[in-house]
């Protein structure tokens, strides 16, 4: 099919459309990312266990690849993430004997890893999900427990704010969770970034992952959601967006492909979203699908078991489905 409007044209008036990119993708799917999209986002390449080794080197080649393909291609870059419990190295936090470190070595390291990785792209990345995934939305818990927070205290997420802040002053930073639009987690996370502006911290935007599906998640709490987070005046970013055909309770369900009825509420769910962010594109500037097409997803081995999800706009051949559909026609 040639004669397929992008994405990005139909979006130009309303927000950048980007996807997660690796480097096979660059190749097996440049033309799709060259036609739909102007923002990307390195899916890996730019966490902190990809760019620094257990010796303290680092590597930039895998995410400049990244870079030099969306300078190449007009498009912009999103930086993910610095810090976050996940794909951070284990030496980071610990001595040359092998003991947790102090609170002010754990700073020490993290503002020398600043310096070089906002230098490196220095230019070339215009904004960082820098805090990911730091509030607690399984438990009663305010805070997930992460060695950031057993080293630095509950201020932590201030201090790197702060920090970032004063390396890069010309840069944007994000807060970027998942489930920010599920009531009970999206207070918590209301309530962290409220406190951060009020005591004067340097926080740009919010970033919500949008990691959703057919069967778990409304439309309502998605557009209250977005009422809420507005009242705050951050710049907000739909940062990591797929939906699945499997409900979060099918953890072993595996098809050999999706139904009829899944397809169609697919296509249903991503239009009706779409026209939310529509809604909301005063506070909304960039929608950012995680993938590309549906022949690569991490979630197809998210729990454990390699199964097809299909949770993107393009199917396994590269072709626009249904759901494209809904979002381009409006």
């Amino acid at each position: 099919m040639t004669n397929i409007p992008s994405l990005a044209r139909v979006y130009e008036d309303y927000f950048k459309i980007g996807a997660a990119v690796n480097i096979p993708s660059l190749k097996t799917h440049g033309e799709l990312l060259k036609k739909h999209f102007n923002s990307v986002t390195a899916e890996n390449d730019m966490k902190p266990a990809s760019i620094i080794s257990e010796k303290n080197e680092f590597s930039f080649e895998n995410a400049d690849s990244i870079i030099d393909f969306a300078e190449k291609n007009n498009m912009v870059v999103r930086g993910h993430t610095i810090v976050w419990h996940n794909q951070t190295p284990e030496h980071f936090f610990l001595d040359e004997g092998g003991k947790v470190v102090s609170a002010e070595l754990l700073m020490n390291r993290l503002k020398l890893y600043m310096e070089r990785v906002f230098e490196h792209f220095k230019g070339k990345v215009y904004c960082w999900d820098l805090v990911n995934e730091a509030v607690d939305g399984e438990s009663s818990e305010f805070f997930r427990k992460t060695k950031w927070l057993e080293i630095l205290g509950e201020d932590y997420i201030h201090q790197v704010f702060r920090l970032a802040r004063e390396i890069a002053p010309e840069l944007s930073f994000f807060y970027n969770d998942y489930d920010a639009v599920i009531p009970e987690k999206r207070d918590k996370i209301y309530n962290l970034l409220k406190g951060m502006l009020d005591r004067g911290i340097p926080l740009d935007g919010l970033g919500i992952q949008a990691h959703w599906n057919i069967v778990d998640f409304e439309y309502d709490d998605i557009r209250r959601a977005l009422d809420k987070y507005a009242g705050l005046k951050l710049d907000i970013h739909i940062t990591e967006l797929d939906v699945s055909v499997y409900s979060r309770k099918e953890k072993n369900l595996k098809l050999e492909e999706p139904t009829v009825e899944m397809i169609s509420k697919q296509a249903e769910f991503y239009g009706k979203i779409f026209e939310v962010f529509r809604e909301y594109k005063d506070i909304i500037s960039s929608v950012t699908l995680w993938g590309i097409a549906d022949d690569y997803s991490w979630l197809d081995y998210f729990f454990g078991i390699k199964r097809k999800t299909w949770p993107l706009l393009f199917d396994e051949d590269h072709q626009p489905k249904e759901a494209f559909w809904r979002v381009v026609d409006f």
